[in-house]
């Protein structure tokens, strides 16, 4: 056999082969609602102070038994290999080692008790716990549990009654008052409330008489003492965010939390961030804030010279800027190392050596990771997705989670090639966990488009997003789902969701076009506060305009059949829509506002009503409607121009838009004989998330979505 002709059979080889690995492979096909229920969705992360092991609870969902459960899982870093805690058990969550990487703490139910820290002692060289136990036993329960930089103690939060003597580690009587009111309320047959106060509900409960505490627990022997005893408020306060909202001083000595001191808290975003010292059980907390907004996460320099926080500056305002303040702990002064940075900062965490800190920050439909110093210095860590849960490594390193509209969490390891990194430098980046690749490799999931256009009344710039079906053929014309941002303070982008999950509406055949409308955040303070007193105005218009662009540069998009959906905000816009266009075939409008007198009365946290509307609805009475906010921006004064087939739906124990507000806009579509439908749910809130109740949202909106856009589709 001659040269060309071996040259020739090697050829031959090689492109059998390929045609084989490809015959193998399956072709990728569309994501359905059983494959995002199959997905582990990534919880909490931890790192051992010697850098050397990752923790991380994964939740897995059960559909057939409703359940999702949160496990335990470690790994060695970099790039190990995961293995579920020996000995953990399904439910167990919020591990953390210990600073002296002598033992883990985590929160457990097991033994059918209420959920307590436990504790159990960790060898770092072989990664196997041992020994775990109980170390609370607090009749409220325990969570946010976070070590002392000493090991010795444990800061955690517990549901108590003001009123009930204080618990301390000499007199446990506080405890049994606490457990004997539980008791005694839950064996009565009678189950009436009286309410002397308001915020006496809170997005899907009824608060109570409890009030969360802060509870030091000792490590050896596990004795617990309340440090805000007889505090009628809560601390710290409730937070979307979650997490305990406090923090060690980096010689455990200090404690510094956040807490709402304001008697009526239903109406104010005051939170104040306070200090204790916790050598002195008689100490008080000392206020070191000034600022009348929100503080909200506080951190120490692990140099013990600063505490940074996040704070925002106007007082009842939810959505004001969250910049980045830094607290000298000696000299008693505040600074802003970035006064001119314009974007939000959301959670940071500081740099080893004190010098820096990394913080997340949503920006143009992405949540990155930048880097700012104490004097000034900003950088980014460029990479897309959004970023969160951030943790810093020596070595100008760091662990942090990432997910994208395609992806769901994982843990990435980010190394940073100097100490001042400029947008061109190049950073080293290793994924270490793969908690769904398999699956995800079986899925045809379009990436994320971007495109922007100018608004007609200011020539403001405004983002809007698009994904593409699956098989797409740019050939082809396809309906579209619109889809509407709650908050109205939130955005679009490159991030994955369970419940609004814009792949999965995309999946049986849709366009997904999303924009980012005036109120949304990542565009700087102005355009957040460009929703303010203007809810139907330019978030409106620039929604149309939006979907106007995108009609007109996109040749594949049937214009003719397209559904407006929205949750939230999302469902006020939703209902505002309905009364202002017909060029929808189907609206789809979740846990909307309609009428906005009677919202104000139904809400709980009224703070948000009082800023979005310029007041009280009282403030308004005799004015005309043009000069009144409750009525100019009220979706139930357009109800004659209601034609448009709509599915509504709303929950029982959403109390921050109340159910009546969806059976205020039903009743009306049926009385109009509008085509609508309801859904209810009496056991969620104001989200979804129950499997299977999760399972019939989304079976029916996309069936509404469905009849009305592709019944006509040629």
């Amino acid at each position: 056999m001659n040269r060309s002709t071996v040259a020739f059979a090697l050829i031959l080889a090689s492109a059998a082969a390929q045609l084989c690995a490809a015959q193998a492979a399956p072709p990728k096909r569309p994501m359905t609602f059983e494959d995002m229920m199959k997905m582990k969705r990534l919880g909490s992360t931890t790192v051992s102070p010697d850098g050397k092991w990752l923790a991380y609870s994964a939740t897995s969902v059960d559909l057939d038994k409703n359940t999702k459960t949160p496990e335990l899982f470690v790994q060695p870093i970099p790039g190990g290999e995961p293995q579920k805690l020996e000995d953990a058990q399904p439910g167990d969550d919020g591990i953390q080692f210990s600073p002296d990487g002598k033992h883990i703490l985590f929160l457990s139910s097991r033994d059918k008790a209420s959920q307590q820290v436990w504790l159990a002692d960790w060898d770092s060289e072989t990664g196997v716990p041992a020994n775990p136990h109980r170390l609370t036993s607090i009749s409220g329960g325990a969570d946010n549990a976070l070590w002392s930089p000493d090991s010795k103690s444990i800061v955690f939060t517990s549901g108590v009654y003001p009123d009930c003597p204080a618990i301390t580690p000499t007199d446990a009587s506080g405890d049994k008052c606490n457990a004997d009111r539980d008791a005694a309320q839950a064996a009565s047959k009678v189950k009436a409330q009286i309410f002397t106060h308001l915020l006496y509900r809170h997005w899907n409960h009824f608060t109570g008489d409890k009030r969360s505490h802060l509870f030091l627990a000792s490590v050896s022997g596990g004795a617990i003492r309340d440090l805000t005893p007889n505090d009628p408020h809560d601390a710290p306060p409730f937070s979307m965010e979650g997490g305990g909202g406090f923090a060690f001083a980096p010689d455990s000595k200090e404690l510094a939390f956040t807490e709402n001191l304001d008697p009526e808290p239903a109406i104010s975003t005051s939170a104040s961030i306070f200090t204790l010292d916790l050598t002195n059980a008689a100490a008080k907390p000392v206020k070191v804030s000034t600022s009348a907004g929100g503080n909200l996460n506080p951190a120490y320099s692990p140099d013990g010279k600063y505490l940074a926080w996040r704070s925002q500056a106007r007082a009842g305002y939810e959505s004001d800027k969250f910049q980045l303040v830094v607290y000298d702990r000696t000299a008693k002064t505040i600074q802003v190392p970035l006064p001119k940075f314009d974007n939000w900062v959301n959670e940071f965490a500081w740099t080893p050596d004190s010098k820096q800190i990394y913080f997340v920050a949503g920006e143009k439909g992405e949540a990155p990771i930048l880097i700012a110093g104490l004097d000034g210095f900003l950088a980014p860590v460029p990479d897309s997705g959004e970023f969160s849960d951030i943790h810093a490594l020596e070595g100008r390193s760091l662990i942090a989670s990432r997910m994208t509209v395609a992806s769901p969490g994982e843990v990435i390891l980010l190394r940073i090639p100097e100490e001042h990194p400029t947008k061109d430098s190049r950073f080293q980046e290793e994924q270490e966990t793969h908690l769904n690749d398999a699956l995800l490799d079986q899925l045809d999931i379009a990436p994320l488009e971007s495109f922007w256009f100018t608004a007609a009344t200011d020539k403001t710039k405004v983002q809007g997003f698009l994904i593409k079906p699956p098989a797409f053929d740019s050939a082809r014309k396809y309906p579209v789902k619109f889809l509407i941002h709650g908050g109205p303070q939130g955005a679009w982008g490159d991030s994955w969701s369970y419940r609004w999950s814009a792949e999965l509406f995309a999946a049986n055949g849709y366009v997904v076009v999303m924009i980012n409308p005036r109120g949304s955040t990542g565009y700087g303070q102005a355009f957040v506060d460009g929703v303010n007193g203007d809810w139907g105005g330019k978030p409106y218009t620039d929604l149309m305009e939006g979907l106007d662009y995108a009609e007109q540069h996109y040749a594949f998009i049937d214009k003719t059949r397209e559904c407006a959906l929205g949750a939230s905000y999302g469902g006020y816009m939703a209902n505002w829509v309905l009364g202002h266009t017909t060029r929808f075939k189907c609206i789809v409008s979740h846990d909307g506002m309609f009428n906005a007198e009677s919202a104000y009365g139904s809400t709980e946290e009224m703070w948000f009503n009082e800023w979005e509307f310029k007041g009280k609805p009282w403030d308004y009475y005799g004015k005309p409607d043009s000069e009144n906010p409750f009525r100019k921006w009220s979706p139930s004064l357009s109800a004659k121009n209601f034609k448009t087939p709509t599915l509504v739906i709303h929950s029982q124990l959403d109390y921050r838009l109340d159910v009546s507000e969806g059976f205020q806009l039903f009743d009306t579509l049926q009385r109009l004989k509008v085509p609508s439908k309801m859904l209810y749910f009496p056991d969620e809130g104001h989200w979804v998330l129950k499997p299977q109740n999760s399972q019939l949202w989304w079976k029916t909106v996309n069936d509404w979505v469905d009849q009305w856009t592709k019944s006509s589709e040629l």
